[in-house]
């Protein structure tokens, strides 16, 4: 099934589509350029909106953990990449060791550590599970929603305490899928023998958000003059708020002043581009942390003066408990994409430089304006399968369903970019990146 835009089949997103179709070997050579300067993620997913007139990534995350809503068909092309990523850290590799999150219970991200495995595998490499966990203290099995099983075992250090692992089991690359939201361990500390993909900074108990969007901006601003378009058109305004106590109230005057400042450019550019329909919105969120939590809808900076008791409760604490002190505050971006009148969103994966495939974040009892990474979500998985790679250049605009996930893949890798430039700005040990 294929989503469809609910607005008119045309506009500024039209134009953009077809700049990127027309620009599609410079963009993809500058793609090229780029990978020979930085180094990608180990692997990324990239949300984006599709308001229309504009299309833009409103979240880049380092720990994806949605591979099980990917299509079946982009297995191969997931295999593929992945060699040549752990190609990167250690060609001869034969063991991997993969940590996931620390509520492994939970069946659907099961699934997705399941369908992880089954990918590096694939790869030519013998993978394990392992857990810092006091809870984990020996293999210990997991059961599937389809009847199979995963064994996560204990961490363990080597006799001189240089390498990690898991008893009898010595791995060359070790692959977090775990965000680090509620700090670092000791256990990952001094890890040098090893590739530790992603790197502890990329987790949440050191990656700001706010440095990813300033990356971000020059990307998009590269990209506008490749293409010859505005760089607002994929890239959502946004500012920042230090100093925050949502339980304590403080800091509201700097979260109005931003909103109000936000909204007014947001203003303008609607009326550059004769956008009438849509009123201007922002999103507030902590800038550090996933998982859909903290997140508000605000059209007038009202709104942050004179929050209530339990929207202060929802804002103050995000996923295991960590305090928000710190906020974004993002241009809103609403999505005209819907699958059975259900608000859906395009969530693109990618691993090392390529992308994997995708799914759209479905839900029916949200708004256009809200956060879809919230409970009752569903997943339909994007028809990448569909030469997402070779986009039909004789099709109109909006017509053609490769052409329509060809630019998603484009703007996605801009994220992707984005965040091999965040990584690299903010490595404590830059000496050896």
């Amino acid at each position: 099934m294929v989503p469809h835009l609910a607005t008119a089949l045309t506009g500024p997103l039209h134009d953009l589509e077809k700049k990127v179709l027309e620009a599609t070997p410079a963009i993809e050579r500058w793609f090229r350029l780029e990978w020979q300067e930085h180094t990608p993620p180990f692997y990324c997913s990239v949300d984006l909106r599709n308001a229309g007139y504009k299309l833009a990534p409103v979240d880049t995350n380092l720990f994806p953990g949605g591979f099980n809503n990917l299509a079946t068909e982009m297995l191969p092309l997931s295999v593929q990449a992945a060699m040549a990523a752990i190609d990167k850290y250690c060609p001869d590799a034969r063991n991997l060791l993969l940590i996931p999150e620390s509520h492994t219970r939970n069946p659907y991200y099961l699934q997705n550590i399941a369908r992880m495995m089954q990918i590096f595998r694939q790869t030519g490499l013998h993978v394990r599970l392992g857990s810092w966990s006091p809870e984990i203290t020996q293999p210990t099995p997991l059961a599937l929603p389809d009847g199979n099983m995963l064994v996560i075992e204990p961490l363990v250090r080597s006799a001189n305490g240089r390498r990690l692992g898991l008893k009898d089991f010595d791995p060359c690359t070790i692959l977090l899928n775990n965000d680090l939201s509620a700090g670092i361990p000791s256990i990952l500390e001094n890890v040098h023998e090893q590739s530790l993909l992603p790197p502890v900074h990329a987790g949440w108990a050191v990656r700001r958000k706010s440095n990813h969007l300033a990356a971000y901006d020059e990307v998009a601003k590269k990209f506008g003059k490749l293409i010859d378009v505005d760089p607002w058109m994929v890239n959502p305004f946004h500012a920042k708020c230090g100093q925050i106590s949502f339980d304590e109230d403080t800091g509201s005057e700097c979260l109005a002043d931003n909103v109000t400042m936000l909204l007014a450019k947001i203003k303008k550019k609607y009326k550059e581009y004769g956008i009438k329909d849509q009123k201007p919105f922002v999103i507030v969120k902590p800038d550090a942390g996933t998982y859909g939590m903290g997140i508000m809808t605000v059209r007038d900076a009202s709104e942050v003066r004179d929050l209530s008791r339990n929207q202060r409760a929802r804002m103050s604490v995000i996923k295991d408990g960590v305090a928000v002190t710190d906020v974004i505050i993002q241009e809103g971006v609403p999505t005209f994409e819907s699958i059975n009148d259900a608000v859906a969103e395009p969530v693109v994966y990618m691993i090392d430089r390529y992308v994997v495939g995708g799914f759209y974040r479905v839900h029916a009892e949200r708004g256009i304006d809200q956060n879809l990474n919230a409970p009752g979500s569903q997943y339909v998985p994007l028809a990448f399968a569909q030469q997402h790679a070779v986009p039909d250049l004789k099709a109109k605009p909006g017509t053609a369903a490769p052409n329509r996930f060809y630019v998603y893949g484009v703007v996605a890798r801009l994220g992707l970019l984005a965040a091999s430039l965040e990584m690299e700005r903010t490595d404590p040990n830059p000496e050896v990146y």
